[in-house]
Protein backbone atom coordinates (compact mmCIF):
# COMPACT_ATOMS: atom_id res chain seq x y z
CA UNK A 1 0.00 0.00 0.00
CA UNK A 2 1.18 3.69 -0.97
CA UNK A 3 2.72 5.62 2.56
CA UNK A 4 0.79 9.24 2.92
CA UNK A 5 3.48 11.37 1.76
CA UNK A 6 4.07 9.85 -1.09
CA UNK A 7 3.87 11.67 -4.52
CA UNK A 8 -0.01 12.58 -5.88
CA UNK A 9 -1.59 11.47 -2.35
CA UNK A 10 -3.85 13.93 -1.55
CA UNK A 11 -0.82 15.53 0.67
CA UNK A 12 1.39 15.61 -2.23
CA UNK A 13 -1.55 16.51 -4.87
CA UNK A 14 -2.31 19.92 -2.40
CA UNK A 15 1.37 20.84 -2.65
CA UNK A 16 1.33 20.84 -6.05
CA UNK A 17 -1.54 23.36 -6.37
CA UNK A 18 -0.17 25.50 -3.53
CA UNK A 19 3.41 25.44 -6.06
CA UNK A 20 1.38 27.01 -8.77
CA UNK A 21 -1.12 29.21 -7.11
CA UNK A 22 0.74 30.26 -4.34
CA UNK A 23 3.99 30.86 -5.62
CA UNK A 24 3.64 31.01 -8.97
CA UNK A 25 5.00 27.68 -10.25
CA UNK A 26 4.25 27.29 -13.90
CA UNK A 27 2.31 24.12 -14.42
CA UNK A 28 4.75 21.99 -16.17
CA UNK A 29 7.71 22.78 -14.03
CA UNK A 30 5.30 21.81 -11.41
CA UNK A 31 4.56 18.73 -13.06
CA UNK A 32 7.95 17.83 -13.64
CA UNK A 33 8.84 18.34 -9.81
CA UNK A 34 5.91 15.31 -8.84
CA UNK A 35 6.57 13.29 -11.84
CA UNK A 36 3.08 14.17 -13.80
CA UNK A 37 2.00 15.08 -16.87
CA UNK A 38 1.28 18.62 -16.99
CA UNK A 39 -2.57 17.88 -17.70
CA UNK A 40 -2.58 15.83 -14.59
CA UNK A 41 -1.44 18.97 -12.52
CA UNK A 42 -3.72 21.09 -14.22
CA UNK A 43 -6.44 18.62 -12.70
CA UNK A 44 -5.19 19.23 -9.63
CA UNK A 45 -5.05 22.97 -9.77
CA UNK A 46 -8.01 23.13 -10.89
CA UNK A 47 -9.82 21.27 -7.74
CA UNK A 48 -8.19 23.55 -5.63
CA UNK A 49 -9.09 26.71 -7.19
CA UNK A 50 -12.49 25.51 -6.80
CA UNK A 51 -12.02 25.48 -3.33
CA UNK A 52 -11.23 21.31 -2.56
CA UNK A 53 -8.45 20.98 -0.19
CA UNK A 54 -9.10 17.35 0.38
CA UNK A 55 -7.65 16.42 -2.79
CA UNK A 56 -9.24 12.60 -2.60
CA UNK A 57 -10.23 10.25 -5.39
CA UNK A 58 -14.04 10.90 -6.82
CA UNK A 59 -16.00 8.16 -7.50
CA UNK A 60 -15.90 6.98 -11.03
CA UNK A 61 -19.44 5.96 -10.96
CA UNK A 62 -21.23 7.59 -13.86
CA UNK A 63 -23.86 9.57 -13.16
CA UNK A 64 -26.40 8.10 -14.76
CA UNK A 65 -26.97 4.28 -16.26
CA UNK A 66 -29.96 4.09 -18.96
CA UNK A 67 -29.39 0.48 -19.06
CA UNK A 68 -29.46 -0.25 -15.97
CA UNK A 69 -32.04 -3.01 -14.43
CA UNK A 70 -35.11 -0.82 -12.93
CA UNK A 71 -35.66 -0.55 -9.37
CA UNK A 72 -38.79 -2.27 -9.84
CA UNK A 73 -37.25 -5.54 -11.37
CA UNK A 74 -34.56 -5.40 -8.68
CA UNK A 75 -37.29 -5.48 -6.02
CA UNK A 76 -38.56 -8.62 -7.74
CA UNK A 77 -35.54 -10.66 -7.45
CA UNK A 78 -34.55 -9.36 -3.78
CA UNK A 79 -38.15 -10.24 -2.77
CA UNK A 80 -37.83 -13.51 -4.12
CA UNK A 81 -34.35 -14.02 -2.61
CA UNK A 82 -35.84 -13.27 0.37
CA UNK A 83 -39.08 -14.82 0.58
CA UNK A 84 -38.61 -18.54 -1.53
CA UNK A 85 -34.53 -18.60 -0.90
CA UNK A 86 -34.29 -19.31 -4.72
CA UNK A 87 -30.65 -19.22 -6.62
CA UNK A 88 -29.80 -16.72 -9.33
CA UNK A 89 -30.15 -19.63 -12.11
CA UNK A 90 -34.04 -20.11 -11.00
CA UNK A 91 -34.87 -16.04 -10.41
CA UNK A 92 -33.15 -15.45 -13.51
CA UNK A 93 -35.31 -18.66 -15.38
CA UNK A 94 -38.75 -17.35 -13.39
CA UNK A 95 -38.38 -13.49 -14.47
CA UNK A 96 -36.90 -14.27 -18.36
CA UNK A 97 -33.81 -12.53 -17.01
CA UNK A 98 -30.07 -13.22 -17.63
CA UNK A 99 -28.30 -15.06 -14.91
CA UNK A 100 -25.73 -12.30 -14.16
CA UNK A 101 -28.27 -9.68 -14.14
CA UNK A 102 -29.59 -11.38 -11.02
CA UNK A 103 -25.81 -11.88 -9.71
CA UNK A 104 -25.03 -8.65 -10.36
CA UNK A 105 -28.37 -7.83 -8.36
CA UNK A 106 -27.54 -9.71 -5.74
CA UNK A 107 -24.14 -8.42 -4.84
CA UNK A 108 -25.23 -5.07 -5.51
CA UNK A 109 -27.81 -5.54 -2.41
CA UNK A 110 -24.66 -7.36 -0.46
CA UNK A 111 -27.28 -10.61 -0.42
CA UNK A 112 -25.81 -13.95 1.50
CA UNK A 113 -25.46 -17.09 -0.43
CA UNK A 114 -28.05 -19.93 -0.14
CA UNK A 115 -24.62 -21.89 1.25
CA UNK A 116 -24.25 -19.59 3.99
CA UNK A 117 -28.36 -19.65 5.18
CA UNK A 118 -29.68 -21.70 8.12
CA UNK A 119 -33.17 -23.11 6.42
CA UNK A 120 -34.88 -23.19 9.32
CA UNK A 121 -34.38 -19.42 10.22
CA UNK A 122 -32.90 -17.88 7.11
CA UNK A 123 -29.66 -16.41 9.27
CA UNK A 124 -25.94 -16.56 7.67
CA UNK A 125 -24.44 -19.34 9.01
CA UNK A 126 -21.13 -20.30 7.30
CA UNK A 127 -20.94 -23.91 6.54
CA UNK A 128 -18.59 -26.15 4.81
CA UNK A 129 -19.22 -26.83 0.87
CA UNK A 130 -20.61 -30.83 1.02
CA UNK A 131 -18.62 -33.64 -1.21
CA UNK A 132 -21.11 -33.84 -4.47
CA UNK A 133 -21.28 -37.37 -5.82
CA UNK A 134 -23.66 -38.21 -9.51
CA UNK A 135 -24.07 -41.42 -11.19
CA UNK A 136 -22.97 -41.34 -14.60
CA UNK A 137 -26.37 -42.75 -16.08
CA UNK A 138 -29.94 -42.43 -15.30
CA UNK A 139 -31.02 -45.55 -13.41
CA UNK A 140 -27.71 -46.44 -11.63
CA UNK A 141 -29.01 -45.50 -8.51
CA UNK A 142 -32.83 -44.15 -7.14
CA UNK A 143 -33.06 -42.43 -3.53
CA UNK A 144 -36.34 -43.48 -2.35
CA UNK A 145 -37.55 -41.92 0.94
CA UNK A 146 -40.72 -40.91 2.72
CA UNK A 147 -41.25 -37.42 4.28
CA UNK A 148 -44.01 -36.83 6.73
CA UNK A 149 -46.46 -34.33 7.29
CA UNK A 150 -48.56 -32.66 9.09
CA UNK A 151 -52.17 -32.36 7.45
CA UNK A 152 -53.99 -28.81 6.91
CA UNK A 153 -57.29 -28.60 9.26
CA UNK A 154 -60.25 -27.05 7.66
CA UNK A 155 -59.85 -23.59 7.73
CA UNK A 156 -56.14 -23.32 8.14
CA UNK A 157 -52.96 -24.40 9.89
CA UNK A 158 -51.18 -21.93 12.10
CA UNK A 159 -47.88 -21.94 9.95
CA UNK A 160 -49.56 -19.32 7.80
CA UNK A 161 -52.42 -18.28 10.04
CA UNK A 162 -50.57 -17.86 12.92
CA UNK A 163 -50.69 -19.32 16.55
CA UNK A 164 -53.67 -17.54 17.58
CA UNK A 165 -55.74 -18.05 14.83
CA UNK A 166 -54.27 -22.08 13.70
CA UNK A 167 -55.18 -22.96 17.70
CA UNK A 168 -58.92 -22.48 16.69
CA UNK A 169 -58.94 -24.71 13.19
CA UNK A 170 -56.42 -26.84 15.19
CA UNK A 171 -57.79 -31.11 15.44
CA UNK A 172 -56.02 -34.39 15.75
CA UNK A 173 -55.74 -34.17 11.92
CA UNK A 174 -52.62 -36.84 11.81
CA UNK A 175 -49.81 -36.71 9.18
CA UNK A 176 -49.89 -37.75 5.43
CA UNK A 177 -46.85 -39.44 4.24
CA UNK A 178 -45.12 -38.87 0.77
CA UNK A 179 -43.40 -41.53 -0.67
CA UNK A 180 -40.48 -40.02 -3.24
CA UNK A 181 -38.18 -41.98 -5.54
CA UNK A 182 -35.29 -39.49 -7.52
CA UNK A 183 -33.12 -40.63 -9.94
CA UNK A 184 -29.58 -40.04 -9.04
CA UNK A 185 -28.23 -38.94 -12.31
CA UNK A 186 -31.51 -36.94 -13.96
CA UNK A 187 -33.29 -36.32 -10.48
CA UNK A 188 -36.33 -37.26 -11.86
CA UNK A 189 -39.18 -37.91 -9.09
CA UNK A 190 -42.07 -40.45 -8.58
CA UNK A 191 -43.92 -39.14 -6.16
CA UNK A 192 -47.39 -40.24 -3.85
CA UNK A 193 -49.15 -39.07 -1.12
CA UNK A 194 -50.03 -42.21 0.97
CA UNK A 195 -51.30 -42.76 4.38
CA UNK A 196 -49.02 -44.53 5.83
CA UNK A 197 -45.73 -45.97 5.98
CA UNK A 198 -46.63 -49.23 6.39
CA UNK A 199 -44.30 -52.26 4.64
CA UNK A 200 -47.23 -53.08 2.17
CA UNK A 201 -47.51 -49.28 1.49
CA UNK A 202 -43.97 -48.98 0.89
CA UNK A 203 -43.84 -52.36 -1.48
CA UNK A 204 -46.99 -50.82 -3.74
CA UNK A 205 -44.95 -47.39 -3.97
CA UNK A 206 -42.44 -49.09 -5.10
CA UNK A 207 -44.07 -51.51 -8.00
CA UNK A 208 -45.68 -48.00 -8.96
CA UNK A 209 -42.27 -45.99 -8.94
CA UNK A 210 -40.59 -48.52 -11.61
CA UNK A 211 -43.10 -48.85 -13.47
CA UNK A 212 -42.78 -45.06 -13.89
CA UNK A 213 -38.79 -44.93 -14.47
CA UNK A 214 -39.58 -48.25 -16.83
CA UNK A 215 -42.22 -45.75 -19.10
CA UNK A 216 -39.19 -43.19 -19.34
CA UNK A 217 -36.27 -45.73 -20.66
CA UNK A 218 -35.12 -46.11 -17.18
CA UNK A 219 -33.50 -49.27 -15.60
CA UNK A 220 -33.20 -49.19 -12.30
CA UNK A 221 -30.16 -51.09 -10.76
CA UNK A 222 -29.68 -49.73 -7.79
CA UNK A 223 -32.26 -48.52 -4.51
CA UNK A 224 -30.92 -46.28 -1.87
CA UNK A 225 -32.79 -46.13 1.09
CA UNK A 226 -32.47 -45.17 5.01
CA UNK A 227 -33.21 -48.09 7.68
CA UNK A 228 -37.13 -47.54 8.03
CA UNK A 229 -39.02 -50.72 8.99
CA UNK A 230 -40.85 -50.94 5.69
CA UNK A 231 -37.46 -51.39 3.68
CA UNK A 232 -36.13 -53.86 5.69
CA UNK A 233 -39.34 -55.71 5.54
CA UNK A 234 -39.19 -59.03 2.89
CA UNK A 235 -42.23 -57.70 1.12
CA UNK A 236 -40.51 -54.57 0.16
CA UNK A 237 -37.61 -57.09 -0.66
CA UNK A 238 -39.67 -58.98 -3.11
CA UNK A 239 -41.26 -55.68 -4.82
CA UNK A 240 -37.50 -54.92 -5.41
CA UNK A 241 -36.70 -58.38 -6.99
CA UNK A 242 -33.16 -59.92 -7.58
CA UNK A 243 -32.37 -57.70 -10.02
CA UNK A 244 -31.95 -54.55 -8.49
CA UNK A 245 -29.53 -54.31 -5.51
CA UNK A 246 -31.11 -53.07 -2.31
CA UNK A 247 -28.31 -50.07 -0.24
CA UNK A 248 -28.90 -49.02 3.17
CA UNK A 249 -27.87 -45.47 4.53
CA UNK A 250 -25.46 -45.64 7.51
CA UNK A 251 -27.60 -44.60 10.82
CA UNK A 252 -28.05 -41.25 11.86
CA UNK A 253 -26.14 -40.51 8.04
CA UNK A 254 -28.96 -38.49 6.10
CA UNK A 255 -26.83 -36.75 3.99
CA UNK A 256 -26.04 -40.16 2.46
CA UNK A 257 -29.53 -39.96 0.78
CA UNK A 258 -28.77 -36.64 -0.66
CA UNK A 259 -30.97 -35.91 -3.59
CA UNK A 260 -33.98 -37.09 -1.95
CA UNK A 261 -33.30 -35.05 1.05
CA UNK A 262 -32.57 -32.51 -1.40
CA UNK A 263 -36.19 -33.08 -3.04
CA UNK A 264 -38.11 -32.87 0.42
CA UNK A 265 -36.40 -29.57 0.82
CA UNK A 266 -37.67 -28.16 -2.10
CA UNK A 267 -40.85 -29.64 -1.66
CA UNK A 268 -41.06 -28.13 1.51
CA UNK A 269 -39.91 -24.25 0.77
CA UNK A 270 -42.23 -24.41 -2.79
CA UNK A 271 -45.27 -26.72 -2.46
CA UNK A 272 -46.11 -27.63 1.45
CA UNK A 273 -45.49 -24.23 3.14
CA UNK A 274 -45.17 -21.95 -0.18
CA UNK A 275 -48.73 -20.70 -0.07
CA UNK A 276 -52.19 -20.10 2.20
CA UNK A 277 -53.95 -23.59 1.89
CA UNK A 278 -57.56 -23.91 3.71
CA UNK A 279 -57.59 -27.91 3.88
CA UNK A 280 -55.40 -30.60 3.50
CA UNK A 281 -57.36 -31.92 0.42
CA UNK A 282 -56.71 -28.36 -1.26
CA UNK A 283 -53.14 -28.78 -0.69
CA UNK A 284 -53.00 -32.14 -2.17
CA UNK A 285 -54.95 -31.62 -5.08
CA UNK A 286 -51.91 -28.85 -6.57
CA UNK A 287 -49.65 -31.27 -5.85
CA UNK A 288 -49.60 -33.03 -9.09
CA UNK A 289 -48.94 -30.06 -11.00
CA UNK A 290 -46.66 -28.62 -8.65
CA UNK A 291 -44.59 -32.38 -9.39
CA UNK A 292 -44.92 -32.11 -13.15
CA UNK A 293 -43.54 -28.46 -13.07
CA UNK A 294 -40.34 -30.15 -10.80
CA UNK A 295 -39.81 -32.57 -13.92
CA UNK A 296 -40.69 -30.57 -16.80
CA UNK A 297 -39.82 -27.02 -16.24
CA UNK A 298 -37.86 -26.60 -13.27
CA UNK A 299 -34.15 -25.41 -13.70
CA UNK A 300 -31.73 -27.75 -11.53
CA UNK A 301 -28.53 -26.12 -10.94
CA UNK A 302 -26.85 -29.32 -9.77
CA UNK A 303 -27.82 -30.52 -12.98
CA UNK A 304 -26.54 -27.30 -15.13
CA UNK A 305 -29.56 -25.87 -15.27
CA UNK A 306 -31.46 -28.21 -17.07
CA UNK A 307 -34.69 -30.02 -15.65
CA UNK A 308 -35.27 -33.60 -15.11
CA UNK A 309 -37.15 -34.52 -18.08
CA UNK A 310 -34.81 -32.66 -20.54
CA UNK A 311 -31.68 -35.02 -18.77
CA UNK A 312 -33.49 -37.90 -18.97
CA UNK A 313 -34.06 -36.93 -22.80
CA UNK A 314 -37.32 -38.75 -23.26
CA UNK A 315 -40.48 -36.78 -23.87
CA UNK A 316 -44.35 -37.14 -23.80
CA UNK A 317 -44.25 -40.88 -22.81
CA UNK A 318 -47.79 -42.59 -23.57
CA UNK A 319 -49.97 -43.16 -20.65
CA UNK A 320 -48.06 -41.75 -17.99
CA UNK A 321 -46.86 -38.21 -16.79
CA UNK A 322 -43.95 -37.32 -15.03
CA UNK A 323 -46.35 -36.24 -12.20
CA UNK A 324 -47.21 -39.87 -12.15
CA UNK A 325 -50.34 -41.21 -11.90
CA UNK A 326 -53.82 -39.53 -10.46
CA UNK A 327 -52.21 -38.96 -6.90
CA UNK A 328 -55.17 -39.09 -4.14
CA UNK A 329 -55.00 -37.63 -0.14
CA UNK A 330 -54.66 -40.86 1.91
CA UNK A 331 -56.19 -40.77 5.21
CA UNK A 332 -56.62 -43.96 6.32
Amino acid sequence: MTHANAYLTPRGRLALAELVVETGWSLRRAAERFQCSPATAKKWVDRYLAGDRSMQDRSSRPRSCPHRTPTRTERRIIGLRFTRRWGPHRIAYHLHLAKSTVEAVLRRYKMPQLAHLDQATGLPVRRPAPHRYEHEQPGDLVHVDIKKLGRIPDGGGHRKLGRQTGRKNRSKMGYAYLHHAVDDHSRLAYSEILGDERKGTAAGFWARAHAFFAAHDITVRRVLTDNGSCYRSQEFASALGPEIAHKRTRPYRPQTNGKVERFNRTLVAEWAYAHTYRSEEARCATYQQWLHDYNHHRPHTGIGGQSPIDRVGVHNVPGITASGPHLKCCYG
